[in-house]
């Protein structure tokens, strides 16, 4: 997946498509809503994708949530397309662990 910056109109379409992602800066952002023992079964998961796509998001674990935020470190803190790519896989895995909206 490219590691080339986004222009900010691209930003806009990607994030479009991935409801409840927000940009903060350069950066993405969601919480999921899961307690504390299913968010780390959840964050063993995001991990094996992340080390399988060689790139990784900043978690937050919480009692009763788990955020992550993405960036592409390698292009400067810049929103690349890899970040739009481990954001949609970690849609993939919070709903097979049936996460739940969750506002902070």
């Amino acid at each position: 997946m490219g590691k080339e910056p986004l222009s900010g109109e691209d930003i806009a379409v990607r994030l479009a498509e991935l409801p409840g992602w927000a940009r903060e800066g350069d950066t993405i952002t969601r919480t999921f809503g899961i307690r504390y023992h299913g968010g780390v079964a959840m964050i063993v998961n995001v991990a094996d994708v992340e080390r399988l796509v060689g790139h990784h998001a900043d978690i937050d674990l919480r009692w009763d949530h788990v955020r992550f935020s993405i960036t592409t470190h390698d292009a400067g803190h810049r929103l690349t397309a890899a970040d739009f790519d481990l954001a949609a896989r970690i849609d993939r895995i919070a709903a097979a662990h049936e996460t739940q909206p969750h506002n902070v």
